[in-house]
């Protein structure tokens, strides 16, 4: 498939306002899509994002043989006779989650090959806790020009300690160890609440996933799965940047809808520290910004502490905020590609290692900068609101890999923002 070679030119904003309606989340929808092979039946979900990386999930789960119909509100996918193939490196090599596939057809089949998964380029992102955790439940595993290739006689329960809260091992495992043969402990897990929603998912099929959104999880193998109808909860992520958005903004008043404040609650702690003002309500957050934002410190870390994937927005946000302020990058290591572009506008940030220093400036000015991954490029859309005149952000099919209709939703609001052909 052709890369995307458009790119978006963003005017400097005016006071934003109005309702931005949040969809469903990316990060909930993947795992979700890649656990419809552990059952022969129907699955239909409601509220899954028009996103290129659902796109190209689909199109893996197609590739195994996998019936898709969609309507305008849901997508059904019917798993009855697929076949165990190696899926096409050309759309593995594009997403992370492509990975996940690993657990469910191992799950299903006792065996699976894969290409090693692709991504945002942030970070080594191993994918040796997930392959720990099949090895604890009996598989062998032989690695060979790039692809992993995992069998096992029959999948048993284990206890699994991971060394790192890994979101997509712990998805993995779970995914492997619900058809497996007994109990499959899970320690150290992510508490995410996309893990959260798969155990749900899992539940809802007739598999017996218990303790998720703690630290231990355990997963009851059972004899089968069936079909299910379920809705994919709003994007917390999504939602996140649209708050920075609105708080980038002097003077703006947006109304976020459709989310679960509590999923964002150090987003909002850390914003209210700037002070900006928030509302929330039992599915909205209200946004108030007077523009004068007053720097602060963020130190990464697995949830329920402050997300890697807000990072780069916030960083944005500080650019212009008063003072200094400290950026921790604890999760990846290469998560500060993006901090060159922004000092390309006439940001002042310095890095050392895994800390980024912020020394706010009086403005930012618009220049031509590319997204170098997915919260990278939102990253820069925060950064276009506040800079003089006009930004031109390349590369934007990493925006288009999380953000469903972006441009629409910020005009709704009051963006100027148009998506053109680059030349």
């Amino acid at each position: 498939m052709e890369k995307n070679t458009e790119k978006f030119i963003i005017k400097k904003a005016l006071p934003l306002s109005g309702d931005v309606r949040i969809s469903g989340s990316k990060n909930a929808a993947l795992p979700i899509l890649a656990a419809t092979l552990l059952t022969d039946r129907g699955v239909t979900l409601e509220n899954v994002p028009a996103l290129s990386d659902i796109e190209d999930m689909l199109t893996l789960l197609s590739g195994f043989g996998a019936k898709i119909s969609r309507s305008t509100k849901a997508i059904s996918i019917g798993c009855e006779q697929i076949e165990n193939r190696v899926p096409d490196h050309n759309v593995t090599k594009k997403i992370r989650a492509s990975f996940l596939l690993a657990g469910a057809l191992l799950g299903r089949f006792g065996k699976c090959s894969l290409p090693m998964p692709g991504g945002c380029g942030i970070g080594l992102r191993p994918v040796d806790l997930h392959l720990k955790g099949f090895s604890a439940m009996g598989a062998d595993i032989s690695m060979e020009h790039g692809l992993v290739s995992i069998s096992a006689p029959y999948l048993h329960g284990a206890g699994i300690y991971l060394d790192f809260p890994s979101v997509g091992a712990t998805e993995n495992i779970m995914l492997a160890a619900a058809l497996a043969q007994g109990v499959t402990f899970i320690y150290n897990c992510a508490t995410e609440p996309e893990i959260v929603e798969l155990a749900d998912f899992i539940n809802l099929m007739g598999g017996f996933v218990e303790g998720a959104g703690t630290d231990s999880i355990a997963v009851h193998g059972v004899p089968f799965l069936r079909g299910c109808s379920c809705r994919i909860s709003p994007d917390r992520i999504e939602a996140g940047t649209y708050m920075l958005m609105a708080a980038a903004v002097k003077d703006s008043d947006v109304c976020i809808k459709n989310v679960v404040p509590q999923h964002l609650s150090p987003v909002i702690h850390k914003l209210t520290e700037t002070g900006v003002q928030i509302v929330t309500g039992d599915n909205f957050i209200r946004v108030n910004s007077n523009g004068l934002i007053k720097n602060t410190d963020i130190k990464t870390l697995p949830y329920p502490g402050f997300p890697t994937d807000m990072q780069a927005q916030f960083m944005a946000l500080m650019t212009t905020g008063r003072g200094s302020g400290i950026v921790k990058e604890t999760v990846f290591e290469n998560r500060f590609m993006y901090v060159s572009e922004l000092n390309r506008m006439g940001a002042d940030i310095k890095i050392d290692g895994r800390s980024a220093v912020v020394n706010g400036v009086r403005h930012l000015s618009g220049t031509d900068v590319k997204a170098t991954d997915l919260r990278a490029g939102a990253a820069l859309i925060i950064a276009a609101l506040m800079a003089d005149g006009k930004t031109e952000i390349g590369e934007i099919h990493h925006i288009d890999r999380g953000y469903e209709n972006i441009e629409e939703k910020l005009k709704k609001i009051g963006v100027e923002i148009e998506r053109v052909r680059e030349n």
